[in-house]
């Protein structure tokens, strides 16, 4: 399926899901009701700013706005966590790596 489609499908779905008209939303994200309704008919496309209000606006991650219903992925405070867990991981290698460098250097 051609994106501009998935996407648009994908919005209008997340905008109905929160009861929203397309009037309501093109206000919150100051675009026209025609630009919206191209957008979600798949014959336009958004900027990223754009992109960005619609996720924030409608509560979903970007990475869902481009995913098929069937698609498992992972919400962004599961990715937030992982990040935070590599974060620290990477945190006490480094250390680790730096205890080794200095024992090193006091051998010499």
């Amino acid at each position: 399926m051609e994106v501009k489609i998935l996407f648009g499908l994908n919005l209008k779905r997340f905008r109905k899901e929160k009861q929203f008209s397309q009037e309501q939303l093109s206000e919150k994200v100051n675009i026209s009701v025609k630009h919206l309704s191209k957008i979600e008919r798949g014959l336009t496309f958004v900027s990223s700013d754009l992109l960005e209000k619609l996720s924030n606006y409608l509560g979903v991650s970007i990475a869902r706005l481009f995913c098929t219903e069937n698609e498992n992925i992972y919400d962004d405070n599961v990715l937030k966590k992982f990040d935070r867990i590599t974060e620290i991981h990477l945190i006490r290698a480094m250390e680790g790596i730096k205890g080794d460098i200095r024992k090193d250097n006091i051998d010499d």
